[in-house]
């Protein structure tokens, strides 16, 4: 039984019971934003942003405003609804009156990839209010990262480190830490200095995918070095503030509720597709979380996504997603298969028609990070515009101008297909995601999106005439790539 099936029979927690929904919330102009940092208001002007979406206000106003981060937040919103800048304003705002420079928000995200996209919506909001944003992700060596992570003495004793010698004084370079869970607890388990004793608030993006795969024990292991008794006083990673910096978390009463630490780690915890599965939810230990949802159903497209199905036979699928490509005459696109293979094979495939002039790029896991990178970097940039990837582009990310999505595989679980489609209609802009399919797949496609609000799918049909025309060169691609894997296979070994 697949993951979707099992969750039909999961109760839900009490506080998910009664969402808040955002999607009544109306956009607001940045000058009626209440309490927004005049610095904060001028970075988000020059990022072109002159509202807040309703999941950005509603965040706001349970943080920053009135409800001042009395509640744990956790959002289910679609994608391209600002998730991420939600939780970014109101982090900058609250840490814009630091005195003292250390590590006080961490970030964990998935994937490298979404780590660097994070950041850079940070950096854009952070800088302006003297803040530092750090990236633990292990693109560079760890020695890279440990640098421009902590400020370690340069003076350090011959002797082993001892984590409570106060005489050996290590600095936070950052204010706010995005990450990775693998390179984080190597962090955590090697680099001195390193600490998280002063965190204040903690951010899982992705939040279903960072519960269902344990990554390191990176969640307990957080949360149990952010907790203390009453008379824990933390020494500071700071040499050039007089006397120890001291984070205290006293147990006690803290704003009408019992054996809760003050302050508190505050955590807002977010995902397009959030888990309702309670034993995964309860090791987030939320504090009276507030559930912020958009609209009735658990999952839900974007606004303004148009969804396809376009049936096709199986062995002709290659040639109907090569004729939908030309009749989008160029426009960005990004083509979703079910595995790093199928990937790999479908653009080797591709490249074998002659005079296509489409210019197609893989990503995907079997790449190393860098090659990846780059080529996401180029497609960003609009220097191709066909992108074939496996799910490792479903979650999170941001590519301007993706018109265009096209499921060549067609996903197993609703979840899948939230993920794949919100790539594009992003921010009020509109888009189409495309399925292709057999007619053997139907019945299971419909129900699939019947799951979903805002899930109608009219078939999509090719003129006969554009089919017609590529079945030569179809014909000639298939030989010519059933040439290239029989050479592979023939190859000697080294």
């Amino acid at each position: 039984m697949g993951e979707e099936e099992k969750q039909v029979s999961v109760p839900v927690l009490p506080w998910m019971r009664d969402p808040l929904d955002v999607t009544l919330c109306p956009q607001l102009p940045l000058d009626s934003v209440p309490l927004l940092h005049p610095k904060l208001n001028s970075a988000l002007q020059r990022m072109g942003i002159s509202n807040l979406f309703p999941v950005q206000l509603a965040v706001w106003q349970e943080t920053v405003g009135p409800a001042n981060f009395r509640r744990d937040i956790c959002v289910n919103s679609p994608t391209g609804t600002g998730k991420t800048l939600a939780y970014a304003l109101p982090i900058v705002q609250l840490l814009s009156s630091r005195a003292v420079k250390c590590l006080r928000a961490l970030v964990v995200v998935p994937t490298r990839d979404l780590a660097l996209q994070v950041k850079q919506v940070f950096d854009a909001v952070a800088s302006p209010l003297g803040l530092r944003v750090g990236l633990a992700v292990g693109q560079s060596s760890l020695a890279d990262e440990i640098s421009s992570l902590v400020h370690v003495p340069e003076h350090l004793p011959a002797m082993p480190y001892d984590p409570l010698d106060a005489s050996v004084r290590f600095q936070s370079k950052v204010d706010i830490l995005v990450a990775t869970p693998g390179r984080l607890m190597d962090h955590i388990n090697t680099t001195k200095g390193f600490t998280l004793e002063h965190l204040y608030y903690l951010v899982v993006d992705e939040t279903d995918r960072l519960l269902r795969e344990a990554y390191q024990s990176w969640l307990p292991t957080v949360l149990e070095l952010t907790k203390s008794s009453n008379d824990d006083v933390f020494q500071a990673a700071d040499s050039f503030f007089p006397g120890a910096l001291r984070t205290r978390r006293r147990c006690g009463v803290e704003r009408g509720f019992k054996d809760k630490p003050h302050p508190r780690l505050a955590k807002i915890v977010l995902s397009a597709t959030i888990t309702q599965d309670p034993g995964r939810l309860v090791q987030l230990n939320l504090h009276h979380p507030l559930f912020l949802k958009a609209g009735k159903m658990r999952y839900r497209l974007p606004e303004n996504l148009e969804s396809y199905k376009l049936i096709c036979d199986r062995k002709v699928k290659p040639l109907y997603l090569v004729a939908l490509l030309k009749s989008l005459e160029g426009e960005k696109c990004i083509v979703f298969t079910q595995s790093v293979e199928s990937t790999h094979r479908l653009c080797k495939l591709i490249n074998c028609f002659g005079d296509l002039q489409i210019d197609i790029k893989e990503y995907s896991g079997l790449q190393h990070q860098r090659v990846r990178s780059k080529t996401l970097n180029q497609f960003r940039k609009g220097e191709f515009p066909v992108l074939v990837s496996s799910d490792a582009m479903t979650r999170g990310m941001d590519v301007e101008g993706v018109r265009n999505v096209i499921n060549y595989d067609m996903p197993k679980y609703v979840k899948t297909y939230v993920h794949r489609a919100g790539r594009t209609a992003r921010a009020g802009q509109a888009g189409r995601c495309f399925t292709l399919m057999s007619k053997d797949e139907i019945g299971r496609f419909k129900k699939l999106m019947q799951k979903a609000e805002g899930s109608s799918c009219p078939e999509h049909t090719l003129p006969s005439t554009l089919i017609e025309a590529l079945d030569a060169t179809y014909k000639s691609a298939l030989k010519k790539f059933k040439e290239i894997i029989s050479k592979k296979r023939k190859k000697p070994k080294d």
